[in-house]
């Protein structure tokens, strides 16, 4: 592709941060506690919630996307028809920004995309929360994997093909 500028991980991730002026979720910085895991739980909404991730070819986009922006491991998700859950934690020290990180997963997965007319696929902002105790971990997995049961597309949570999980995070409390 002549004339089309590839950004590395690397470069994404090292750009400063630009806010606009609109009204933003805030996405506060991962504190780290001595001896306690960082995790994060995200969810990210496509552009008008149009139904356009639950299958497997977007399955596999989303994925790629995650290995490719290696700065956070993506754990547990569930890849719902319009939007995505997951949880993930730092990979590297110091922690590069998650709203850094998943502006790049996101830009990384839209170029992927096999459909350009479905552009653009993401909402600008996305929500997360840091966890705090591997009670939360345990809350936050049970809502999002009982999420294809409450839409109505499956019976088991279990049979749901669009779920999965990258890496195993453990939860570590403080000592």
């Amino acid at each position: 592709m002549s004339g089309t500028r590839v950004t590395r991980p690397s470069e994404m991730m090292n750009k400063p941060l630009q806010e606009s002026g609109r009204k933003q979720l805030p996405h506060l910085t991962s504190l780290e506690l001595p001896n306690q895991t960082v995790i994060q739980y995200v969810s990210c909404n496509v552009e008008g919630r149009r139904p356009l991730l639950a299958n497997p070819e977007i399955h596999q986009v989303l994925i790629e996307a995650w290995r490719e922006a290696d700065h956070w491991l993506v754990g547990r998700y569930v890849v719902m028809p319009d939007h995505v859950h997951f949880f993930c934690a730092p990979a590297h020290l110091p922690v590069t920004p998650l709203k850094r990180w998943t502006e790049f997963w996101r830009a990384e997965a839209t170029r992927r995309w096999p459909r350009a007319g479905d552009k653009p696929i993401w909402q600008k902002d996305f929500f997360d929360r840091q966890l705090r105790s591997g009670e939360s971990y345990h809350q936050k997995w049970l809502y999002i994997m009982e999420n294809p049961v409450k839409a109505g597309l499956v019976a088991r949570w279990e049979d749901w093909p669009y779920q999965g999980e990258l890496n195993v995070l453990q939860w570590h409390e403080p000592v």
